[in-house]
């Protein structure tokens, strides 16, 4: 499917693979292995962001995976978040939903909510919350609501 697919239809906290449909290459070809990597992976998908249009330049809409974080100890230090604009001509799949009962800790960012942390609990997501000491967010469940129209409007992975 394509990006546009994604930001129409996937909800924030979903799992995506990405891929450009070539075979990966041997790791001692470091320099291809690099390559390939960059346009091929795996990420959760954490905000979708609407085409901006400034005097200068417009941007098309996109959409934010969150790769993965790099600590030491209990610090995160670096957090991969790839942007993959809709008019990318890479593939994409939703891997993984968020399922009934798990808790999304979100910020709003302007105009636009981005996901911070998927927790399985409230009583997780609170945690997380004290932890990290994000002043301004707020949690959201996920509801069978949610989850039965992805299945009745054909969106759930199958």
């Amino acid at each position: 499917m394509s990006a546009h697919i994604v930001y129409d239809t996937a909800p924030l906290g979903a799992l995506i693979r990405y891929s450009d449909g070539t075979p990966k290459p041997p790791a001692r070809f470091a320099k291809k292995l690099a390559a390939w990597e960059r346009r091929n992976g795996l990420g959760r998908l954490v905000r979708k962001e609407p085409p901006r249009e400034r005097p200068a330049y417009c941007a098309p809409a996109a959409i934010i995976l969150n790769e993965g974080s790099f600590a030491s100890g209990s610090v995160i230090l670096v957090t991969a978040m790839r942007e993959h604009s809709l008019d990318s001509d890479l593939r994409y799949e939703i891997v993984d939903r968020p399922t009934i009962g798990m808790f999304r800790v979100l910020l709003s960012v302007g105009d636009n909510v981005e996901l911070l942390h998927l927790a399985d609990s409230r009583e997780a997501a609170e945690l997380w919350l004290a932890r990290t000491g994000h002043a301004r967010a707020r949690l959201e469940e996920v509801t069978a609501d949610e989850v039965g129209a992805d299945v009745i409007e054909g969106r759930a992975a199958a």
